[in-house]
Protein backbone atom coordinates (compact mmCIF):
# COMPACT_ATOMS: atom_id res chain seq x y z
CA UNK A 1 0.00 0.00 0.00
CA UNK A 2 1.10 3.83 -0.73
CA UNK A 3 -0.49 7.07 -0.11
CA UNK A 4 1.11 10.48 -0.84
CA UNK A 5 1.43 13.92 1.26
CA UNK A 6 -0.67 16.06 -0.86
CA UNK A 7 -3.44 13.32 -0.27
CA UNK A 8 -3.79 13.21 3.27
CA UNK A 9 -5.89 16.14 5.03
CA UNK A 10 -4.48 17.79 7.91
CA UNK A 11 -6.53 17.79 10.86
CA UNK A 12 -5.83 19.60 14.80
CA UNK A 13 -4.92 16.76 17.43
CA UNK A 14 -6.04 16.65 20.92
CA UNK A 15 -2.45 18.03 21.87
CA UNK A 16 -3.00 21.21 19.21
CA UNK A 17 -0.82 20.13 16.55
CA UNK A 18 -1.07 19.96 12.89
CA UNK A 19 -1.34 16.14 11.98
CA UNK A 20 -1.47 14.56 8.58
CA UNK A 21 -1.71 10.77 9.21
CA UNK A 22 0.25 9.61 6.47
CA UNK A 23 -0.32 5.73 7.62
CA UNK A 24 -3.11 5.00 9.95
CA UNK A 25 -4.82 1.58 9.99
CA UNK A 26 -8.18 2.89 10.13
CA UNK A 27 -7.57 4.66 7.11
CA UNK A 28 -5.05 2.84 4.87
CA UNK A 29 -5.41 -1.09 6.34
CA UNK A 30 -2.06 -1.80 7.54
CA UNK A 31 -2.47 -3.17 11.00
CA UNK A 32 0.35 -2.53 13.70
CA UNK A 33 1.28 1.12 13.94
CA UNK A 34 0.97 4.06 12.62
CA UNK A 35 3.04 7.22 10.98
CA UNK A 36 2.33 11.25 11.07
CA UNK A 37 3.99 14.08 10.52
CA UNK A 38 3.18 16.64 12.90
CA UNK A 39 3.74 20.66 12.54
CA UNK A 40 4.12 23.06 15.55
CA UNK A 41 4.02 26.67 14.68
CA UNK A 42 7.15 29.51 16.09
CA UNK A 43 6.38 29.66 19.46
CA UNK A 44 3.68 27.41 19.94
CA UNK A 45 3.63 24.17 22.48
CA UNK A 46 1.82 21.24 22.28
CA UNK A 47 -0.22 20.28 25.68
CA UNK A 48 1.11 17.90 28.16
CA UNK A 49 0.17 14.90 27.46
CA UNK A 50 0.71 11.11 27.35
CA UNK A 51 -0.54 7.88 25.75
CA UNK A 52 -1.47 4.74 28.03
CA UNK A 53 -0.47 2.12 25.64
CA UNK A 54 1.17 3.54 22.38
CA UNK A 55 5.00 3.68 22.19
CA UNK A 56 5.88 6.74 20.27
CA UNK A 57 9.03 8.04 18.17
CA UNK A 58 9.36 11.42 16.98
CA UNK A 59 11.69 12.05 14.31
CA UNK A 60 12.30 16.18 13.35
CA UNK A 61 12.56 16.99 9.96
CA UNK A 62 12.44 20.70 10.28
CA UNK A 63 12.27 23.27 12.65
CA UNK A 64 14.04 23.72 16.41
CA UNK A 65 12.33 22.21 19.49
CA UNK A 66 12.14 22.02 23.39
CA UNK A 67 10.94 18.91 24.22
CA UNK A 68 9.64 17.31 27.45
CA UNK A 69 9.92 14.00 28.41
CA UNK A 70 8.70 12.87 31.69
CA UNK A 71 11.10 14.70 33.92
CA UNK A 72 13.79 15.47 31.11
CA UNK A 73 14.04 18.93 29.01
CA UNK A 74 16.25 19.38 26.23
CA UNK A 75 16.73 20.37 22.66
CA UNK A 76 15.96 18.50 19.69
CA UNK A 77 16.62 19.54 16.04
CA UNK A 78 16.50 18.01 12.53
CA UNK A 79 17.99 14.69 12.58
CA UNK A 80 16.80 13.72 16.18
CA UNK A 81 14.74 10.82 17.22
CA UNK A 82 13.04 10.61 20.67
CA UNK A 83 11.90 7.27 22.51
CA UNK A 84 8.33 8.31 23.99
CA UNK A 85 7.48 5.00 26.44
CA UNK A 86 3.71 4.84 27.48
CA UNK A 87 2.22 6.33 30.22
CA UNK A 88 5.27 9.12 29.73
CA UNK A 89 3.92 12.76 29.69
CA UNK A 90 6.11 14.87 26.66
CA UNK A 91 5.30 17.78 24.79
CA UNK A 92 7.39 19.71 22.43
CA UNK A 93 7.67 23.43 21.89
CA UNK A 94 8.83 25.15 18.51
CA UNK A 95 11.80 27.27 19.89
CA UNK A 96 12.85 28.31 16.81
CA UNK A 97 11.44 31.29 13.90
CA UNK A 98 10.14 28.05 11.48
CA UNK A 99 7.81 25.45 11.50
CA UNK A 100 8.82 22.54 13.23
CA UNK A 101 8.31 19.13 11.55
CA UNK A 102 8.45 16.17 12.88
CA UNK A 103 7.49 12.32 12.10
CA UNK A 104 5.29 10.28 14.70
CA UNK A 105 5.09 6.80 14.95
CA UNK A 106 2.73 4.98 17.20
CA UNK A 107 2.69 1.44 17.97
CA UNK A 108 0.15 0.37 18.93
CA UNK A 109 -1.38 2.71 16.29
CA UNK A 110 -2.19 6.06 18.11
CA UNK A 111 -5.99 6.27 18.95
CA UNK A 112 -7.27 9.67 20.23
CA UNK A 113 -8.80 7.45 23.39
CA UNK A 114 -5.58 6.78 24.31
CA UNK A 115 -4.09 10.08 24.94
CA UNK A 116 -4.62 11.60 28.10
CA UNK A 117 -4.12 15.67 28.18
CA UNK A 118 -2.44 16.55 31.92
Amino acid sequence: MKTRYAAVPAFITKDGSEIRELMHPSTHGNHAQSLAEAVVAPGAITRLHQHHQSEELYHITAGRGHMTLGEESFNVGPGDTICIPPGTPHCIENVGSEMLHLLCCCAPAYAHGDTELL
